[in-house]
């Protein structure tokens, strides 16, 4: 599916199309503060650079969001503020990486919309300690880290060396937890720093590495207090949206509304901006679960 994706958006039209859609699809379900990830990448035969893309894309989230004061609510849906996180592919190289995060660099001081890097890609491929220089000058330069860590089952000394760097937040995260095939030190290292989890139901269901919802270490973190932020993953290719996401979590696992409310809500605490902007969000979460009372 991704290499079917990247054959159809092949050049930039296609590329900030392809953005701005997604910025509506998140919009129209609801969805008030978005971090939107991509790998910036040439494409052969094209004029397009990882310059070029990366600038395509911040051109398309700066067209389709606003940057009004966040106020409390007031019985209008809120205008979608979208950030940008520059994947880096962990089966690209090294030098690839390095590039990414020096235009990460670069944008997140012209525009302010880059706040982050994600390491992610195939996790049965290469090592992702290898990236661990290029991540430190990314973290030397005010981006967050958001690493997808322990996808695949068997990578126990790579996960343990990249928590080793504290990232600000781990996807997925299937097998830190010794119940669902990791271990009891992964586990204390994650615990002991409170690295939130990014946790994609559909997405891990689907790609076979949760063997059903049920089964899910949603249950496990959920019950340990371990902070969680109910994510899509790629929500075109899991066919899925975030609603749908916090449906699943509140059907499968016996959750009340006031339960969902909470882990949205301390999900702002995790997202990758300032306090002011975490709490001009909470302000207006905090007045809108007090409209639905109403």
């Amino acid at each position: 599916m991704f290499k079917l994706v990247h054959s159809i958006v092949n050049d930039l039209d296609s590329l900030y199309q392809a953005t701005c859609a997604v910025i509506d699809d998140f919009a129209n379900d609801g969805v008030v503060y978005l971090e939107l990830r991509s790998t910036p990448r040439a494409i052969a035969e094209t004029d397009v650079t990882q310059d070029s893309y990366m600038r395509t894309v911040l051109r398309a989230i700066r067209d389709k969001t606003s940057e009004s004061e966040l106020g409390p609510y007031d019985g209008k849906r809120r205008p979608i503020v979208v950030r940008y996180l520059a994947a880096i592919d962990r089966r690209n190289s090294v030098e690839h990486a390095m590039e990414t995060v020096d235009l990460a660099i670069k944008y997140k001081e012209q525009t302010g919309l880059v706040v982050g890097v994600d390491l992610s890609g195939d996790s049965s491929i290469g090592d992702a300690t290898t990236f661990v220089p290029v991540l430190v000058k990314a973290v030397s330069h005010g981006l967050k880290l958001a690493l997808h860590l322990a996808e695949v089952d068997g990578i126990v000394n790579e996960t343990s060396q990249m928590l080793e760097l504290c990232p600000h937040r781990i996807g997925h995260g299937t097998f830190i937890h010794p119940k669902y095939g990791g271990t009891q030190q992964l586990l204390d290292q994650t615990r002991s720093l409170q690295i939130p989890l990014e946790l994609c139901l559909t997405s891990n269901v689907k790609g076979q590495v949760t063997p059903s919802f049920e089964k899910h270490h949603f249950q496990a973190w959920h019950r340990m207090k371990h902070p969680i932020i109910i994510c899509t993953d790629d929500k075109g290719v899991f066919a899925t949206k975030l609603s749908d996401e916090y449906k699943c979590v509140m059907d499968v696992f016996k959750l009340s509304r006031d339960d969902m409310l909470d882990l949205a809500y301390n999900a702002i605490n995790y997202i990758f901006e300032d306090d002011s902007v975490k709490d001009s969000f909470k302000q207006y979460f905090t007045s809108w679960r007090e409209s639905l009372k109403n």
